[in-house]
């Protein structure tokens, strides 16, 4: 059993990386169903239940715009950790400023969403613990805008902001009528079953009058 919600959210900017371009970061054309998974897991989450994505709109019309960031080159690799961890090895360390470098980034503008999705329950889940329970929670935290965690477009300094839409309703979107548009392959999570090899999830997404519809059943690896 299952239990749906629609939120509305925006953000003056976003910045969903494509895992090819990631040295210059260059965005997404809009939010990728991880990161909208994420966002909603920032209102609520708990091992008892998973958060699937249905479908997003682009309310707003999609706006680049590039920007300087200050980054550092150097990666803390989990095997390095791992190593410390289980090895006795020394713990990697980066020095922010011996490793600090500005990066060119193509970033989203004055982004709003629709965002469809439902929970399912989860063999996590406990006695005591039932949708009815969880859709509660859900309802309660988005009406009354709470959150664990400021939710963000793809990087923490781009924070998104969000609302019910009431019984599913959301605003006409600027792509309404505009037909169809293929975007190509956009990441679509990345699957955590194995820890020791994580791979990372493809889908093709197609935008149809504003709307992309997510399924699971569709997605390459």
């Amino acid at each position: 059993m299952s239990f749906g919600f629609t939120i509305e959210v925006w953000g003056d900017r976003a910045l969903f990386t494509r895992p090819e371009l990631s040295v210059e970061r260059f965005t997404y054309d809009f939010i990728t169903p991880s990161a909208a998974r994420g966002l909603v897991e920032a209102i609520y989450w708990h091992p008892g239940l998973r958060v699937v994505i249905d479908r997003i709109q682009v309310v707003n019309p999609i706006g680049f715009t590039t920007v300087r960031r200050n980054e550092v080159k150097s990666k803390a690799l989990a095997s390095s950790l791992r190593s410390s961890l289980e090895g006795g090895a020394a713990v990697p360390y980066i020095n922010t400023k011996e490793d600090i470098q500005q990066r060119a980034a193509v970033i989203l503008t004055n982004v709003r969403y629709a965002i469809e999705f439902h929970f399912e329950m989860t063999e996590k889940a406990n006695a005591s613990d039932n949708p009815g329970k969880f859709s509660d929670i859900f309802r309660r935290r988005i009406e009354k805008g709470q959150c664990y965690a400021q939710p963000y477009f793809g990087t923490r300094e781009f924070p998104a902001y969000f609302k019910a839409c009431p019984e599913g309703i959301v605003p006409r979107g600027a792509y309404a009528g505009s037909g169809e548009r293929d975007f190509g392959l956009m990441l679509f999570d990345m699957d955590y079953s194995n820890e020791r090899d994580i791979v990372p999830m493809f889908y093709r997404a197609i935008m149809r009058n504003g709307i992309v519809q997510v399924s699971e059943s569709e997605v390459y690896r």
